[in-house]
């Protein structure tokens, strides 16, 4: 069985490899950061929305002390750092696939001279609670699409590994409208709920949230437009509010980021779309709440 490395052994890696180990699946969880350090394991577990706790012991290493990775890799580290991590391993991955688990736009481009590129949509929301300690909650079944490469039957080879009876996978021909969606509705999450200091839930439980999530909405649809993704509004709003009511009581990344004093993701949301409008007026909100949310981070 081709092993699975995951870089970046933040919330989302933690979980998958925990998912994937006990679905019998052999699981590297590499840090993608660190340049040395000792091999370890470590015992991680998972609290699902049900309350089922599911746990594995996962070994822990770092991308320094591989020279090549020979499986499927998938990248679940922050976008911020996708340039680096392209130069450590453009002369590890040989014709491995990789999958970004990555939600924004663009997070894809420092990887495009790869042989094998996917991107993963995250429908889920997850939080640590401690080092090995995580909560998560899956939303929907999480879509997976070529990039670059490949063909149909390696797009469904690759989802169905990564595919477990915790956090499910599946195939999607067309992913660039599923991105652009989801990248909307994390440009709402994303902004918002960091700059009010509250969980997901705020949007089904607040009509005013509701409406300020509706304006951005509808000025990044508009963007989206300009750029050949036609989305719909009811849609869209659904998928948003689903995700309010299915992550109640979450705390969005960005917010987890602020919090601990690390960088954030916003240059791939709010701040990616606002520099694709055609005028300045069309994405004032966008910009404007992404800019208020990369100088919170930087307070």
């Amino acid at each position: 069985m081709e092993p699975v490395y995951i870089i970046g052994a933040g919330a989302i890696g933690k979980v998958l490899a925990v998912c994937l180990s006990n679905d019998g699946k052999k699981v590297v969880l590499l840090r993608g950061s660190v340049d040395d350090g000792e091999t370890h394991r470590e015992n991680i577990r998972v609290t699902l929305s049900s309350q089922e706790i599911i746990e594995a012991e996962v070994t822990i290493d770092t991308l320094g002390n591989y020279r090549s990775l020979e499986g499927l890799v998938a990248l679940c580290n922050k976008s911020y750092g996708n340039a680096a991590l392209a130069d450590a391993l453009r002369h590890k991955i040989g014709h491995s696939p990789i999958i970004l688990l990555q939600n924004g736009l663009g997070v894809e481009q420092p990887f495009m001279d790869f042989p094998a590129v996917y991107r993963c949509v995250l429908f889920v929301t997850s939080q640590p609670v401690s080092a090995t300690k995580l909560n998560f909650k899956p939303v929907a079944i999480s879509p997976v699409g070529r990039i670059r490469g490949g063909d149909e039957s390696s797009l469904s080879h690759i989802a169905s590994i990564l595919n477990t009876p915790y956090f499910g996978f599946r195939a999607e021909r067309d992913i660039l409208p599923v991105i652009w969606k989801k990248a909307i509705v994390n440009s709402v999450f994303n902004s918002v709920c960091p700059l009010l200091d509250t969980d997901n839930g705020i949007f089904h439980r607040n009509p005013q949230a509701l409406q300020i999530a509706e304006s951005l909405v509808a000025e990044c649809l508009g963007v989206a437009g300009e750029q050949g993704v036609n989305l719909n509004l009811a849609e869209v709003m659904s998928s948003l509010l689903l995700i309010s009511r299915s992550s109640d009581g979450q705390f969005i990344s960005t917010l987890q980021d602020i919090r601990n004093h690390r960088p954030t993701e916003i240059g791939t949301l709010n701040l990616a779309i606002a520099g694709m409008a055609a005028t300045e007026q069309a994405i004032i909100q966008t910009r404007l709440l992404g800019q208020l949310t990369l100088l919170k981070s930087q307070l």
